[in-house]
């Protein structure tokens, strides 16, 4: 007590009633101390066990993502390479009513080996789709019950449903406006609840992949081409192809984003376009395309333009500057790249034949050559041809299956136990 009384200040000035007072406070002060630092010790203790346990499942996970990354490595490496050609391509198909492949592995390896030859993908033309949606079921479910019979990888499947004149599904999923449209008559809620409604409906038919949505701004340049396509000035671009992308991706379909980088009013499909935007035009030009792949939409589809700024002369899709500097490694785009048709006339016509097309978009780090014809075979030989002869060149094709696997992994059309 004495010693207490010592370290109050001036004690001496005080009463015997004022000293107690002050103990009484005091002492309630050094009780609320305790409890306060004890509390504070108990509480820094939980938190270090929070955040070990944090560190613990971060090591678990981190552990488990490398494992399911080799697994699926030792998986594209114990694939024969006719197999691995075979996902680099998406195809059109016959009729609407039951699938068969029209090919076999010997239109490619000329090896006689008669087992079916399928694409790693198939785009549904209007003569695909069927009248109603039983019949387009079974359909889509005859492609998958033969790729099962005969241990075939599933293909993704895919249609081009954008809205307005492009409209595959017109006869089986609910009206939808074209992208002008939507922008004009909708709020951005709106729109993603009209594509979440086309998703499902999409969904319930069998697809996994819509080649939608138009991500080009609209400019006079490209207006006549596009013909209602683009959302318009960048900022709808962003805002309704954002709520476009969500909507599909979070309800089950895979968004395919295209033209990159651009057209003209040049239609692809008769001549070749030409850009001659300068080079700081040309990259604000593009700049919805470096926005929207940071939502990672599922695939990027090049253009056939060639651009005058950057490397000149070369169609975009058959461009390692365009595929892989700008759009792989500037932009930092991680999903599928896709070619535009390789049969289109703006390539056939301008020296660049469906075979050698084919070897140029592998070399500029395309993952998927697309095809509207109905057979791969025979641009497929060639690959296999280079392959053979050419490691870099194997290497190239290892990378891409290696994305379409991961890809095919995430859409449920690999089952996780098939890689182990």
């Amino acid at each position: 007590m004495l010693y207490f009384f010592s370290v109050i200040p001036e004690f001496h000035k005080y009463t015997v009633i004022d000293i107690i007072e002050y103990m009484k406070h005091t002492w309630w002060v050094v009780i609320l101390l305790t409890l306060l630092t004890s509390c504070t010790d108990k509480q820094t203790k939980k938190e270090l066990r929070t955040h070990q346990a944090a560190a613990l499942t971060q090591t678990y996970i981190n552990q488990k993502k490398n494992e399911r990354a080799a697994a699926i490595e030792r998986y594209v490496k114990q694939l024969p390479l006719e197999q691995k050609i075979a996902q680099m391509f998406i195809e059109n198909l016959e009729g609407c009513t039951s699938f068969r492949s029209y090919e076999t592995v010997d239109a490619m390896t000329g090896n006689g080996d008669k087992t079916p030859l399928v694409a790693g993908g198939y785009l549904f033309f209007s003569y695909n789709i069927a009248p109603d949606r039983k019949q387009m079921q079974d359909y889509i479910k005859s492609i998958r019950e033969y790729c099962d019979s005969y241990a075939i990888i599933q293909p993704y499947l895919s249609v081009d449903q954008e809205g307005g004149w492009v409209t595959r599904l017109k006869k089986l999923n609910p009206k939808l406006p074209s992208n002008e449209q939507v922008a004009a008559a909708y709020d951005v809620a709106g729109t993603y609840s009209l594509y979440s409604e086309q998703a499902a409906g999409m969904k319930d038919l069998g697809f996994d992949m819509n080649l939608a949505p138009v991500v080009e701004v609209c400019t006079d340049d490209n207006a006549e081409f596009l013909d209602g396509r683009s959302f318009g000035d960048l900022n709808k671009v962003i805002r309704y192809g954002t709520a476009c992308i969500n909507a599909y991706e979070n309800n089950g379909i895979a968004t395919v984003i295209k033209h990159f980088p651009g057209n003209t009013n040049t239609d692809p499909h008769t001549g070749l376009p030409e850009i001659t935007l300068s080079k700081d035009e040309l990259m604000k030009s593009i700049e919805s395309f470096r926005e929207l792949v940071k939502l990672n939409p599922a695939v990027v589809l090049m253009s056939h333009a060639r651009t005058s700024a950057i490397d000149p002369g070369v169609p975009a899709c058959l461009s390692k500057v365009w595929v892989t500097d700008i759009l792989r490694n500037e932009f930092g785009y991680n999903g599928l790249i896709f070619s535009d048709d390789i049969f289109m006339g703006a390539l056939a016509d301008n020296g660049y034949p469906p075979e050698v097309a084919a070897v140029r978009a592998v070399e500029a780090g395309v993952d998927c050559i697309m095809t509207s014809e109905k057979r791969f075979g025979r641009a497929g030989a060639v690959l296999y041809k280079k392959a053979k002869e050419d490691y870099d060149f194997e290497k190239k094709i290892d990378a891409a299956v290696l994305r379409i696997i991961k890809y095919k992994l995430e859409a449920g059309l690999i089952d996780e136990a098939e890689i182990r």
